[in-house]
């Protein structure tokens, strides 16, 4: 999904973890390698979460790796960005979206 192997993903197995039990806001990107706007996404991505710092957690999920929560989602299109709250969605952004309109979303749930 991005050149940045280093930037946190999160799995299947550690979902309800890592993004469900969370209790600050966490925005996670789903997309895949293959996908065009999603490379074109994940360094809008990357910097949404240095500017956040500890405001929100961010995190990348690679669909074809980890079929099981996009479906749970229900997730059709990709890049899906969807913003989780105390376990609950609360925004859904759908296509390589600009910048200012993933940040607005972002800033409405903090």
């Amino acid at each position: 999904m991005s050149a940045n192997k280093d930037f946190p993903s999160v799995t299947d197995e550690n979902f309800e973890k890592q993004v469900l039990n969370s209790s600050k806001l966490t925005v996670v990107d789903f997309g895949a390698e293959w996908c065009g706007p999603c490379k074109v996404l994940g360094p809008v991505i990357e910097e949404i979460a240095q500017e956040l710092g500890d405001q929100a957690t961010v995190y990348k999920m690679d669909v074809d790796g980890n079929p099981s929560t996009p479906s749970k989602y229900h997730i059709r299109g990709i890049p899906t960005v969807i913003l989780f709250k105390d376990g609950k969605v609360v925004d859904q952004l759908v296509g390589a979206l600009p910048k200012d309109v993933i940040l607005g979303a972002i800033q409405k749930q903090l």
